[in-house]
């Protein structure tokens, strides 16, 4: 599979920001192998690898560890592209959410999004699919305070979900979580993404337009009809959505993804690439996530990665990392320890 790319309006307003928190930004640009010329068409792609990086750089040379947080401070709706006009004129909070799932692919293929009812309560999940040993928390920071910001520009004061949750840990500087915000901010936690009343989702949009809708929608489909989308994403997303709850099989992932076990194995072997490499790929970039998380037992991340047997996790763990996953978390727990600040939950 080919190297990860996104559209420059990813960066939009990065010049801004870098300024405000003393950086040069031609020179971060430069540094991670991007120019201000690459930003100036906010449709062209480029590596997200690039994008990580100098989210991560900027966050730890301005000492600003709300980077990412900052950038998605002064985000519009207009600022996902066409799209927007569809999702602008949505019926309901879960129309336009289910919309933006829907035409992920144009936006950002590296995110996986969904959204899950338990009673009362929903779930809204936004994962950033960011390889093994690249740095993700402004990025996740970053996305999600985009959907926040999406839901809060729908809905108005409508919004006004129970918790933002980061599987990342604290900082420090909890004022800007609070003012973004303005809810429960949880850290350390299972998932990366909203909790809200299940009612939030069908609150109504004043400014939908049914008209208007229906035209932006025979627009995109023109759009997604000659867009190269890769099964190769659709099934990384799903696997990435499923992993957390044990229960990225193929044949779920097939399931999730309107298919039949078959064609999906057919559309991948067109692609050149197997389930089985994918979902190995997927494990290698979530695993060191879960054991950086202390709140995880072995035996959880196991079952968690589709291990029902301890010692099988623990096999394919030294195949993959050469250590045990007991000897990988205690090498790595004085740099964790470095890096967690803060209470983990901010009221």
């Amino acid at each position: 599979m080919g190297a990860a790319i996104v559209r420059a309006a990813v960066l939009k307003n990065y010049h801004e920001v870098a300024q405000t928190h003393g950086l040069n930004p031609t020179k971060m640009l430069r540094g991670v192998g991007l120019t201000p010329s690459m930003l100036a068409d906010p449709e062209r792609m480029i590596p997200f690898e690039s994008v990580l990086k100098l989210l991560d750089d900027s966050a730890q040379q301005s000492g600003c560890q709300t980077f990412g947080l900052s950038m998605a401070e002064t985000r519009q709706l207009t600022d996902f592209g066409v799209v927007s006009l569809l999702i602008s004129h949505q019926r309901t909070l879960r129309d336009a959410l289910t919309t933006t799932i829907e035409y992920r692919h144009l936006l950002n293929q590296t995110l996986a999004m969904d959204i899950k009812i338990f009673g009362k309560t929903a779930i809204i999940r936004e994962e950033v699919m960011a390889e093994a040993g690249l740095p993700k928390r402004q990025a996740t920071e970053l996305a999600i305070g985009i959907l926040y910001r999406m839901c809060d520009g729908l809905i108005g004061n409508r919004w006004s979900p129970r918790s933002i949750n980061f599987t990342h840990p604290a900082n420090a500087e909890t004022q800007q979580y609070r003012r973004v915000f303005r809810c429960k901010v949880l850290f350390d936690a299972e998932f990366d993404g909203i909790v809200c009343n299940a009612d939030d989702l069908d609150q109504p949009n004043p400014k939908a337009d049914p008209a208007m809708a229906a035209y932006a929608r025979r627009f995109m489909d023109t759009i997604s009809s000659n867009h190269d989308d890769s099964v190769v994403f659709d099934v990384r997303k799903a696997i990435y959505l499923l992993m957390p709850v044990g229960r990225a099989s193929i044949e779920q992932t097939a399931d999730g993804l309107g298919t039949s076990v078959r064609t999906l194995q057919r559309s991948l072997d067109v692609a050149g690439v197997s389930f089985t490499q994918l979902l190995n790929g997927v494990r290698c970039e979530l695993v060191p996530r879960y054991l950086e998380n202390k709140k995880y037992s072995l035996q959880r991340i196991g079952t968690m990665l589709g291990y029902a047997v301890p010692s099988s996790f623990t096999r394919w763990f030294v195949t993959e990392f050469g250590v045990s996953p007991r000897m990988w978390r205690q090498q790595n727990l004085k740099t964790i320890n470095t890096a967690e600040r803060g209470t983990g939950a901010l009221a």
